[in-house]
């Protein structure tokens, strides 16, 4: 596959930790009100995260390699996840010497960092439920094609586990 995230959860809490390509930690909590203890960000409070910071990322390796010294990018993205569709609306800002030039270059290759090229292309989900230990049934999910169609079919299968 591709990048793999784990999250661990322990005890009677809504706090977990997560472990990213084996290498990087993090955590994620819900707010007091739905029960959590505010510890960490919400988990769906890190997808607008992971879009600015890709955004970014991927407009800073375009000026480094072009040897522009931009100086400060910011890039604000703010998600309303209770829409259908979900929306996100992002504000780039520049330092201002920037030329209209980078500005109309910088403007594509944010429209172009990995994450946003994959939310537009659609997402697959595939999921198991698996037990521990021994030989126990699985539940297999499968949602195809979900992060492009309302209403998309759900496939459940059960497996033996071996």
């Amino acid at each position: 596959m591709g990048l793999t995230a784990t999250a661990t959860s322990t005890g009677d809490t809504l706090r977990q930790e997560i472990l990213i390509d084996g290498r990087h930690r993090l955590a994620t909590d819900e707010p007091e009100q739905l029960g959590g203890t505010d510890t960490g960000p919400a988990p769906h409070e890190l997808f607008p995260a992971a879009l600015a910071g890709c955004i970014a990322t991927t407009m800073r390796m375009y000026a480094r390699a072009k040897g522009w010294q931009l100086g400060r990018i910011e890039v604000g993205v703010d998600y309303d996840h209770q829409s259908v569709p979900r929306h996100f609306d992002v504000t780039i800002t520049l330092p201002a010497g920037t030329t209209a030039e980078q500005r109309e270059r910088l403007e594509r290759v944010a429209q172009s960092c990995p994450l946003r090229r994959s939310i537009e292309a659609g997402i697959e989900f595939d999921e198991r439920i698996v037990l521990a230990a021994g030989t126990s049934p699985r539940w297999q999910m499968s949602n195809r094609g979900a992060g492009s169609e309302l209403g998309a079919a759900r496939r459940i299968s059960r497996t033996a586990d071996t």
